[in-house]
């Protein structure tokens, strides 16, 4: 018993800190610590302890301290984390205190098992896309093989997950040389249309036409060049760069797309510096009245065709700036072109020009009004701009259908229309109840009356 005793005091001997041992220390019954009488007593003591615990709860009040705990007596907690590194024999803190109470107050948390099983690396390639989809974290660095990253890129594309499929695609793309990468998307469509439309996405255009010259596709590798004249602010290097494009290898069409988008912004910096130079000197009243809210520079053609149907429509179709003259270079159809044309002319309420752009004369020198989006859409946009009852009128009355036009009549109170659709139709009873509608002592009312008591007319009803 002494023997352990001493083996016990010599253990404890290098958990305490060096710096304490010119302090002599105590236990609860005066005696030295470390010595072998306390030795023996702290022994006996942790033995009985448990038996005797509720005993010594009952002797509270008791002068003697013989029945008081003495686990924690012998050292403290900082000495503890002090000599930690001391111990060769212990691996963590809980078996330095095994023996006391510390563990009983702090039980060790130990994790599932299963989470464990988050931190291997040992996982086959449909196990790793299968915690992709589920938002684990995976590390594909141990997929070193070319043939391993090609399984793991099939088992990415069978799981149907764009955001795994990107992610490995990613990880390929930084891992592979581009020959290699290129020649195995070329068999997988699904895989190359992801890396596409990221590389879209990113920015990263270099890269992206890398791509397409390899895989020979050279409509897109233009329209990709196209795309970088938005990223370009001066009109000027904007205006060269699509120059430059138009002999790009696009498509017939592309082709006339591009050339068009080039002549289009050439006319737009020529309006834009005369117009621009008009309304500094204050020469031209319609841009004093109607002060431009911003440039045409980089505009749509709807957009400039309704700023020059707005400030140019009365000039001839040799200017740059007329509305004719861009009709005919762009190829604008005719409802495209009424539709921007009333629009602008509607918004300066020149009822004129309205007219006039919907009467058309044919081979044998007669007018009549036509519209090709339809007169119920003249209406609408003539109301839209506050234009006068009798304007609206007379367009109301072209309206074909029999009850759009009765509708489009009675909502903007065009009453005359109203009247002359039920006196058309023979329908007495409408026309004497919409009597009640109209302004007593007005014209419209004494219009019914005399309709009213026409004999002529043959009522249906």
């Amino acid at each position: 018993m002494l023997k352990e005793s001493k083996r016990a005091v010599n253990s404890l001997r290098d958990i305490v800190d060096d710096d304490d041992d010119d302090l002599e220390r105590v236990s609860w019954s005066g005696e030295p610590v470390g010595s072998i009488s306390w030795s023996i007593k702290e022994t006996a003591s942790g033995s009985t302890s448990s038996l005797d615990g509720r005993d010594s709860s009952l002797q509270k009040g008791s002068s003697s301290y013989a029945a008081l705990p003495k686990q924690a007596s012998s050292y403290s907690l900082s000495s503890l984390f002090k000599g930690r590194n001391k111990l060769s024999s212990f691996q963590s803190l809980s078996d330095a205190l095994t023996d006391t109470g510390v563990k009983n107050c702090a039980p060790e948390l130990r994790r599932p098992k299963a989470e464990y099983k988050d931190y291997s690396s040992d996982w086959s390639p449909k196990d790793t896309v299968r915690r992709m989809q589920r938002g684990k974290v995976c590390s594909l660095e141990r997929f070193r093989s070319l043939q391993d990253k090609l399984v793991l890129l099939d088992e990415a594309v069978a799981g149907h997950d764009g955001n795994v499929i990107t992610a490995v695609l990613i990880f390929l793309k930084r891992t592979l040389r581009r020959e290699i990468l290129f020649r195995e998307l070329e068999v997988r469509q699904v895989a190359l249309c992801h890396l596409i439309h990221f590389l879209r996405e990113t920015g990263e255009q270099k890269f992206l036409l890398d791509l397409l010259r390899f895989l020979d596709r050279t409509e897109e590798v233009a329209l990709s060049q196209y795309r970088e004249h938005l990223n370009i602010q001066d009109v000027e290097k904007r205006r060269e760069f699509l120059k430059g494009c138009i002999g790009l290898p696009f498509s017939a069409e592309d082709t006339s797309h591009i050339q068009d988008h080039y002549t289009l912004l050439e006319r737009q910096i020529i309006i834009e510096a005369n117009d621009r130079h008009l309304e500094m000197a204050g020469q031209s009243e319609l841009f004093r009245k109607y002060p431009r809210k911003a440039s045409i520079l980089n505009m749509p053609l709807v957009t400039t065709l309704f700023y020059s149907c707005f400030y140019h429509y009365t000039e001839a179709e040799g200017m740059f700036s007329s509305p004719t003259n861009l009709k005919k270079t762009f190829k604008i159809p005719d409802k495209q072109y009424v539709l921007t044309a009333l629009a602008a002319r509607a918004k300066l309420r020149a009822w004129g020009d309205v007219d006039a752009l919907l009467t058309t004369k044919n081979w044998l020198g007669y007018t009549k009004k036509k519209a090709p989006i339809g007169f119920h859409r003249v209406v609408e946009i003539l109301q839209r701009n506050n234009a006068p009852v009798q304007v609206l009128q007379e367009y109301v009355r072209l309206v074909e259908d029999v009850e759009t036009r009765l509708n489009l009549a009675t909502k903007y109170k065009c009453h005359d229309v109203v009247i002359e659709t039920y006196r058309d139709l023979k329908d007495r009873v409408q026309l004497t109840a919409y009597k009640c509608k109209v302004e007593r002592g007005s014209a419209e009312e004494e219009k019914i009356q005399s309709i009213l008591s026409n004999m002529q007319i043959r009522w249906k009803n």
